[in-house]
Formats: structure tokens, C-alpha cells, sequence
């Protein structure tokens, strides 16, 4: 089969999303608008996630996993899908599935015309602590990015693979995919997409890495910016 898309799942400690995802995600592919398959990444998991992983992609011919030595970050693992994706087109979602593997086909409605189309997650189910610290990630991430994204924390993201494999990855640079798309002149889209409460599991991100740590993160990226390179070749003889 000739996959069009590729959905990346960051694992880390997921044991008791894995059997939910797996369903959602076979019945996602069915009535998916672009022939689709998954790619789980398990960024060095200490519980059972990568035996549940192993049994999902053994009854899912459209799965498969990449399973590092030991755990890395969400930047790595999103790192190791756009290296391995072969597809045209790559999105990414988290696996405590707050938001809806569904709300990709919102997505991909708008990817001819643009090269990264990202979720906003509309009546948030959260904390107030989380909801604020998020809030304020953003609003210091947009003044320093100027890119304009409400929602840059949304795990539910198209990009085309071209522009992807293109971004120059460093730890933390999740925060700064549309800001990363918009470096190589490419078109950026928002979407509302739907999201509902952490079912099982724990959230991997506390107060550092949602407020703090972005700040920080800022000041890698404006030095990326100022010394990225983007060209587009006119012509050539080789």
C-alpha cells in the first residue's frame, strides 16, 4: 500500500493509554481522508508500554514503532519520526489522547494550501494551574516568535514532510514547529479541534518545562533564527 500520511505517537509511560490509542487510532485510519499509517516512538519506557506496543503493531498492519535505548524527550522523539517518515505528509499526537486522532481530517482539509496546519484546543480540559502556565508559555514564546500561534502546546499538528525533515531540531523546539515552518517562507493554518480530561497516565510536563523552561528555550531559538539558513535554488546544470 502507498501511504500518504504518517501519524508520529511520542511513548513515554503510557501503558494505560496504549490499548485506548490503539483502538482509536485503527478506527481513525479508516475513515481517514489520506492513507494513513502510525508510527509509535517509545522514548525509553520503564513500564509495560512497549510489550502493549509490540502486540498493537503485531494486529495492526498500518503500526509500527521505533523503541530507544533509554528516554531522550518529546524533542528527540519527534525528531526520530520526521528522520524515519517517507510519506508526504507527517502529523503528530500525544498519547494520552486529549485531543482526537478524528480532528485529523480538520487538519488535512487545509494542507494544500499550507504547509503546517495546527490545532487550537477549544474548552480545554485541564487544571486552572496548567491552563495558566500554558497560557503564559504562549504569550512569551509569541513575543519573542512573532508567529502569531495561539496555541503552540496543541499535540495535534500536519506538517508536510519536505518542510519537517528541513527543521533543524534541538531539545525543546516542539514549542517552535509553526515558528520553524514559517523560517523556510512556508504557510501556517490554526484549526479549533476538540479536547476531553487524561484519561490514564500522568502528564510528563510540570511548572519548569511549561513556563520556565520555554522562556530559556526562547533564547535558543531567536540565536537559531539569526543564524538559519534558507535558500531555494533557480536553476542548476549537475
Amino acid at each position: 500500500m502507498t501511504y500518504e500520511f504518517t501519524i508520529i505517537v511520542p511513548i513515554y509511560n503510557e501503558e494505560g493509554n496504549i490499548p485506548r490509542l490503539e483502538e482509536e487510532l485503527a478506527n481513525y485510519i479508516k475513515v481517514a481522508t489520506k492513507k494513513t499509517k502510525v508510527l509509535f516512538i517509545n522514548d525509553g519506557s520503564k513500564d509495560n508500554s512497549q510489550a502493549l506496543l509490540e502486540q498493537a503493531c503485531t494486529k495492526n498492519t498500518h503500526f509500527s514503532f521505533i523503541l530507544f535505548d533509554k528516554n531522550y524527550g518529546l524533542t528527540p522523539a519527534i525528531k526520530a519520526g520526521f528522520d524515519a517518515v517517507t510519506t508526504e505528509l507527517v502529523g503528530y499526537i500525544d498519547a494520552d489522547l486529549q485531543t482526537s486522532p478524528l480532528d485529523f481530517n480538520l487538519l488535512l482539509e487545509h494542507i494544500p494550501k499550507y504547509d503546517l496546519v495546527t490545532g487550537i484546543r477549544q474548552t480545554r480540559k485541564d487544571s486552572v494551574f496548567k491552563k495558566l502556565s500554558s497560557n503564559f508559555a504562549n504569550i512569551v514564546r509569541r513575543a519573542f516568535t512573532k508567529d502569531g500561534i495561539e496555541d503552540t502546546g496543541c499535540p495535534l499538528k500536519v506538517i508536510k514532510t519536505s518542510y519537517a525533515k528541513k527543521i533543524p531540531m534541538f531539545k525543546g523546539l516542539h514549542r517552535f514547529l509553526p515558528a520553524m515552518i514559517l523560517l523556510q517562507n512556508g504557510k501556517i493554518k490554526q484549526v479549533p479541534v476538540q479536547h476531553f480530561p487524561r484519561i490514564a497516565g500522568k502528564t510528563k510536563f510540570g511548572f519548569w518545562n511549561r513556563s520556565i523552561g520555554p522562556l530559556v528555550d526562547c533564547f535558543a531559538y531567536l540565536w537559531m533564527k539569526h543564524k538559519y539558513i534558507n535558500y531555494e535554488v533557480a536553476k542548476k546544470n549537475l
